[in-house]
């Protein structure tokens, strides 16, 4: 018998409470999904959610009686989380679908743990434990546990007729989780419905994207997404651009200690053009954040890893040290990458890494003039106070920052005699 019973977060009072609350009286609870997943794989379980066979109603109405916090997350679709100790665990009803469109289903609660299986979507995603730390398998989980086989329960088109999102979730959970190949019925089975994902929203879309890329090594997952015309449907830019520098980017990652970037990574793949990728940011409905982001990268100079120290400190002044550093991670990047069969790349890389060193360590020096100087030497209010301030704040940039308040305003108050 398989058993997560010696795992510690399994042994948690608040968890134990759940499970104290919810079996007994002709009701069962028993953890689903993630939690069993992972602890099976090694990995940390993260959130714990749980199915029963009592109704939603019944779940709060107990939860209640025994002052735990209830919050209806999703309760007409048998979802209602408990608030324990502040974690909450999300408790939903057996279920059952009864008709779905590709984008949602219309479900009915159900009792039959065998049933509710049958629903989800793969097969490391269905083992269910109980309050003893056994682990149920109704749909050959555990055997795709151990070989890190990613599969589809039961006829894998028509899993993913239900919700074409699993498209996206099949590559997501391959990257994070699968080894060798992907499952050949399920590839097929993306491939083929691959014209479908326009129908979903762009937030779902978008939201699964950056899970994938989030995963330690994205790079199987992206190259299977690309020969199975998926990458091209979500991600129209990396067409011509390609995604052949995520290798690279991805070792460089684990030999220099970066956190893995999903944004970067997404630059890594499309091409630094500020209308294409305003374009990908707003089809993808991207975050204000995520959008600023893509324009500071394609604004961001190419920068070479000869640019002196003086020069460079410039373009940080003038484009923002966030863009840059964008893109010198990239370089440095493909530059390591060559390094690693052509030993000439060697200096570049060493250059690029210092580079990027005294950019994270960057701070903007602040123009010792504003408006209110120009307006005191005597110039009007109207555009030629700007243009007075940029070509000051020229003059002190191109002079490496060292021109002092003073000579400033004397060069202010000769430019505005001169008119």
């Amino acid at each position: 018998m398989t058993s997560i019973a010696a795992e510690p977060w399994f042994q948690a009072p608040p968890l134990r409470r759940v499970f104290e609350l919810l079996n007994g009286d002709g009701g069962e609870v028993r953890i689903v999904g993630g939690a069993v997943r992972n602890s099976l794989l090694g990995l940390p379980a993260g959130d714990v959610d749980l199915a029963t066979t009592w109704h939603p109603e019944e779940v709060a109405g107990r939860a209640k009686a025994a002052g735990i916090k209830v919050v209806p997350t999703g309760i007409d679709h048998g979802t209602v989380t408990l608030v324990i100790d502040g974690i909450p665990y999300e408790v939903t009803t057996l279920r059952r679908d009864v008709t779905t469109d590709g984008r949602r289903a219309e479900v009915a609660f159900g009792s039959g743990w065998k049933e509710d299986a049958e629903r989800r979507d793969f097969t490391i995603n269905a083992l269910y434990v109980n309050s003893e730390g056994e682990v149920f398998d109704y749909v050959g989980g555990l055997a795709d546990i151990e070989s890190r086989t990613l599969r589809f329960i039961g006829n894998a088109a028509e899993r993913v007729a239900e919700d074409y999102l699993r498209i996206l979730r099949f590559f997501r959970f391959f990257a994070h989780y699968g080894s060798g190949r992907p499952d050949a019925e399920g590839l097929k089975a993306c491939a083929q419905a691959r014209a479908k994902l326009s129908t979903l929203s762009a937030e779902r879309v978008w939201g699964e994207t950056k899970k994938l890329l989030s995963a330690e090594d994205p790079g199987r997952a992206l190259l299977w997404m690309r020969q199975a015309g998926v990458l091209g449907e979500i991600l129209p830019e990396t067409e011509k651009w390609g995604i052949d520098a995520i290798p690279g980017l991805v070792a460089a990652e684990r030999s220099f200690s970066w956190r893995p970037e999903p944004l970067l990574r997404l630059a890594a793949i499309v091409p630094p053009d500020a209308e294409r990728l305003e374009a990908m940011a707003s089809r993808l409905r991207l975050s204000k954040a995520e959008g600023a982001y893509f324009e500071r990268f394609a604004r961001a100079p190419a920068i070479a890893a000869t640019l002196p120290d003086a020069a460079f400190d410039r373009e940080l002044y003038r484009h923002g040290k966030d863009g840059i550093i964008a893109r010198l991670k990239l370089s440095l990047a493909a530059a390591r990458r060559k390094s690693e069969t052509d030993p000439a790349f060697l200096a570049e890389t060493a250059s690029f890494q210092r580079l990027l060193a005294r950019a994270e360590k960057w701070q903007r020096p602040v123009f010792p003039l504003s408006g209110v100087d120009v307006l005191k030497a005597g110039v009007p209010a109207g555009p030629k106070i700007g243009e007075l301030l940029a070509e000051l704040e020229n003059f002190w940039i191109e002079r490496n920052f060292n021109v002092d308040r003073a000579t400033l305003v004397a060069r202010l108050e000769s430019l505005a005699r001169s008119g």
